[in-house]
């Protein structure tokens, strides 16, 4: 792959997925896009490119962009997010939102599925403070084969020994020879859908909790400023949005604040505009 080439990519996955490589991911991209030439029967780098560049073939567009997403993630990773949820968030909105028992969940980034039903399982183990209510939760992801996994919720052994408490899966899983399927009570509290961050999310609807944690790291300063200001647009005045540890909005945007008692916590500025209406659509 020559430079002009690998400029190319750069430029073509920065417009359609907002991921920004620098110059010396260079090496990662051509192991990465090995597998989609031949999964395409494509002779080359260079082929693949021009197939790219030529607009004439959206299925390999699409399989170079999921080629190039980065879906690492396990059960309950970094534990202080779920602890967080668990210990601040729910009863938070418990008392907020006792009058109409609603709540609202945006999971961005959701990949295979492992935090939206890490947050599943922990309403689940809440059940019994929350008779009545109506939770939703909404999984996305830019890639529809991460998606298609997550909706399976099949698991390797591996995968389930990854930050998933044995508690939890004995109780929430039933093992399938070596692999190890979520029970159907959590996988039908959460709703994958296809969403690329780049593009708009207004027809989602606004939520009380929204987690889009490692994925604005792959973004340049002016998209993460453009996500998180849409994300805090979809906030409901008094919701709440977690970030990974190694993100930040510092200098980035003025439309979330930084709650001082929880690291990764913020809430909705007064700057950040007005928030988006539920859309009909966007709602279960």
């Amino acid at each position: 792959m020559t430079e002009l080439e690998f400029e190319v990519l750069r430029a073509f996955l920065k417009t359609r997925s907002g991921l920004a490589l620098s110059v010396d991911k260079r090496y990662l991209v051509e192991s990465r896009l090995a597998s989609v030439c031949t999964r395409f029967k494509v002779e080359s780098l260079s082929r693949l490119i021009w197939e790219i560049k030529s607009g004439r073939s959206p299925a390999i567009e699409i399989a170079a962009i999921e080629a190039m997403t980065t879906n690492e993630t396990f059960f309950f990773r970094d534990k202080a997010p779920f602890d967080l949820f668990q210990d601040v968030l729910i009863p938070r909105y418990l008392k907020d939102r006792a009058a109409g028992r609603r709540l609202r969940i945006w999971c961005a980034a959701a990949s295979t599925g492992q935090e939206p039903y890490s947050l599943a399982m922990l309403l689940k183990e809440a059940s019994a403070r929350m008779p009545g209510w109506h939770v939703d939760i909404i999984a996305t992801d830019i890639s529809n084969d991460v998606l298609e996994r997550a909706r399976a919720g099949i698991y390797n052994q591996f995968e389930v020994q990854r930050g998933l408490p044995i508690r939890l899966l004995v109780k929430y899983f039933t093992q399938k020879g070596e692999q190890w399927q979520i029970a159907p009570e959590i996988r039908s509290m959460v709703d994958f859908r296809y969403l690329n961050l780049i593009e708009d999310f207004s027809r989602l609807g606004q939520f009380d909790i929204v987690y889009c944690r490692n994925v604005l790291i792959y973004f340049d300063a002016p998209t993460k400023a453009h996500v998180l200001r849409r994300i805090a647009q979809s906030m409901t005045p008094d919701g709440s949005l977690v970030l990974g540890a190694s993100e930040t909005i510092l200098g980035i945007t003025d439309a979330l604040s930084l709650d001082p008692a929880y690291r990764g916590l913020y809430s909705k500025s007064a700057s950040a505009g007005p928030t988006v209406r539920p859309a009909l659509a966007g709602i279960r």
